[in-house]
């Protein structure tokens, strides 16, 4: 089987983009300002429809009455068409709108262009300054884009026998599942596909994808990994054993995270940071990789992009260079 996510991947447009949605990093005076500006031009020089969110349409109507023409939806029920309704998503904020763009999509999701504004961003290789070249280069395309990998989870409850307790829940960073508020150990068995891997006993656990691997796994130990590399990252928190080392597993596999009958205390787990759900003993989390990736475009291309990213947001190995005063293997 080719997974073709390892390979360098360019989007042509099939016909010009019409329909954009522009999600915003809230409470911030300059993105607002760059907003309206976009919304501006994307409507009068592009001639495309361009979708808000209701809270950012509400602030463009206070600015003037010319902004009638920005859509929105009234109720949640509406955000699950948006991927019919949509043919472009741009993002002005940090890798936390990135995020929130992922979430508002259960299916398939648009190409999205991520404009940095926020206080560090690894998914966010653009900059606002020069949105209009950038902008013309996407809709007129090919880009390059890297196909980031989102995990699928459910919570199985005991007292339900095996049936799915929860919605299905798709993230793009990572799954956590730590001790809360108890002052015990977390005590979680793993399995993937069936196979006994581990029991953790530490502060928790990470299942991450690998875009995720410069966030909260990469605190915790993980291995940075390039955002392409179809893999789900198994990185434990603070384990109480001097021999548990991160692992990286395949993209194909389920992982079962389960808290057993005798462990002291409850687990939570966290989605993205966010929608806490509390795991009594006997509960499960159900873990795989999703068949809908988040499509991000690349300034450069997805290694460009990668390494630029850890350069620059991380230093990553940066040092002061040794001195040289000439040769000294003779």
């Amino acid at each position: 089987m080719v997974f073709f996510s390892s390979f360098q991947i360019f989007l042509k447009w099939e016909s010009r983009p019409r329909t954009v949605l522009i999600l915003t990093k809230p409470n911030s005076t300059s993105v607002r300002a760059l907003c309206s500006e976009m919304v501006r031009w994307l409507n009068y020089d592009k001639r495309m429809d361009v979708f808000v969110e209701p809270r950012v349409r509400t602030e463009l109507l206070m600015e003037g009455s010319e902004f009638s023409f920005v859509q929105t939806w009234e109720h949640d029920e509406e955000i699950s068409l948006l991927h019919a309704k949509v043919d472009l998503v741009v993002t002005l904020g940090g890798d936390g709108t990135v995020l929130w763009a992922a979430s508002l999509f259960k299916g398939p999701v648009p190409p999205v262009v991520p404009f940095s504004l926020g206080s560090l961003g690894f998914m966010t290789p653009f900059q606002s300054e020069n949105y209009k070249e950038h902008l013309e280069t996407v809709l007129k395309g090919p880009i390059s884009i890297t196909l980031r990998h989102r995990l699928l989870c459910h919570v199985i409850r005991e007292a339900a026998k095996d049936e799915l307790d929860t919605d299905p829940i798709l993230v793009l960073n990572e799954v956590t599942i730590d001790r809360g508020i108890s002052s015990f150990l977390t005590y979680l068995e793993c399995y993937c596909d069936n196979s006994f891997v581990t029991c953790v006993q530490g502060d928790g656990l990470i299942l991450s994808t690998t875009s995720g691997s410069t966030a909260y796994s990469l605190a915790a130990g993980g291995s940075m990994v390039h955002p392409q590399v179809p893999g789900i990252l198994f990185t434990p928190i603070c384990p109480h054993s001097l021999s548990f080392r991160p692992l990286i597993l395949p993209e194909y596999v389920t992982l079962r995270v389960q808290v057993p009958f005798n462990s002291r205390g409850h687990a939570w787990a966290s989605f993205d940071g966010k929608d806490r759900k509390e795991l009594a003993a006997g509960d499960a989390l159900i873990c795989s990789m999703a068949p809908w990736p988040v499509p991000t475009a690349c300034l450069v291309d997805s290694t460009h992009d990668f390494l630029r990213s850890i350069h620059e947001g991380l230093h990553w190995n940066l040092r002061k260079s040794q001195s040289f005063d000439g040769p000294r293997d003779s």
